[in-house]
């Protein structure tokens, strides 16, 4: 294994800096919807910059000798991990450079340039982002901050399930967006740690099902760019680092439809007024949506993001009229 507990455990004290210990929030209106699962919010949207992706960035960041910081960092994302990149390099003034796409939420790209990084734009559809940020890293000598790819993520977005599982420790079961697979990974290893018998769930749309392909074949599969509402679970291909670590600790990967996204962030807002992005409530989609194994009965979900951008969120809401 890569990444162990204490890795998670060392995680949690170098961000404490600037990444919140979220609230866990319980409602008993979602408990009736979910089919009497007793279930539990890790609110990750109300996370600085709005997203999980803080406590990676700063824990990967962190961790960088002051030469490595001195030249800087290259990042790449849709979203919010280019927002986490931005307020981690902004608090330890690093230099910062994001490969961002041109379709990204707007509110991620606006509170991105709040930080003042050097933001580069590309086309997802005919560019690789990777190969940009590389080329970039490379002209400059900055340091490449993956968005999930690194034991330093994986231990710095496990810091979520460890909080969640310190302050619900009889929890079966935890349910988690699968995009990269750096904050299931991450909790994986902290839940598993906690209890051994938890089960753990990864969650991700059905046209974005390359966790779920990846896991059926026993190896990682890449598909095209899925055009998912979901952009934060747009990744194509699981990672290097975090594949053998949810082959090992999760039990399987729960597939949404998008109508059943758009139902749990409309749940989410109009009952227990959480704004949730629609990345963030792919676990609640698939408890909303009856696609729970049986023998759950107490459930953490972490709700892993808040970045919305309103046209997008008027069009969700206006789906149920």
């Amino acid at each position: 294994m890569t990444v162990t507990i204490d890795d998670i455990y060392e995680a949690s004290g170098r961000i404490a800096a600037v990444a919140k210990n979220t609230p866990v929030l319980h409602s008993r209106l979602f408990d009736e919807a979910a089919g009497g699962i007793e279930c539990f919010f890790k609110c990750e949207n109300l996370q600085r910059g709005g997203a999980f992706k803080i406590r990676g960035a700063m824990n990967f960041m962190v961790a960088l000798s002051p030469e490595q910081r001195k030249r800087g960092v290259v990042a790449f994302s849709s979203g919010n991990h280019a927002q986490a990149v931005a307020i981690a390099a902004a608090h330890l003034n690093v230099a910062a450079t994001i490969v961002m796409p041109t379709d990204s939420p707007k509110v991620k790209l606006e509170s991105t340039r709040l930080y003042g990084p050097k933001i580069v734009l590309y086309d997802r559809m005919k560019e690789n982002r990777e190969e940009i940020g590389r080329k970039i890293a490379e002209e400059t000598n900055a340091t490449v901050l993956p968005p999930y790819d690194h034991p330093l993520i994986v231990a710095g977005q496990g810091t979520a399930g460890l909080e969640l599982l310190e302050e619900q420790p009889d929890l079966d079961a935890l349910f988690v967006p699968a995009g990269g697979g750096g904050l299931l990974a991450g909790s994986a290893i902290a839940a598993k740690a906690h209890n051994p018998d938890i089960r753990v769930f990864g969650v991700e749309p059905e046209i974005a099902n390359d966790w779920y392909q990846s896991l059926q074949a026993g190896k990682r599969i890449g598909i095209p760019a899925p055009l998912t509402i979901a952009d934060g679970l747009r990744t194509p291909m699981p990672g290097e680092v975090t594949f053998p670590i949810v082959q090992e600790l999760v039990e399987s990967v729960l597939l949404v439809s998008e109508d059943e996204i758009k139902a749990a962030v409309r749940f989410l807002l109009s009952r227990l007024k959480l704004m949730a992005e629609p990345s963030g409530a792919v676990p609640a989609a698939a408890l909303l949506g009856n696609k729970v194994p049986t023998g759950v009965r107490k459930a953490g979900i972490i709700l892993s993001g808040g970045n919305v951008d309103f046209d997008v969120l008027a069009e969700i809401c206006q789906a149920a009229t």
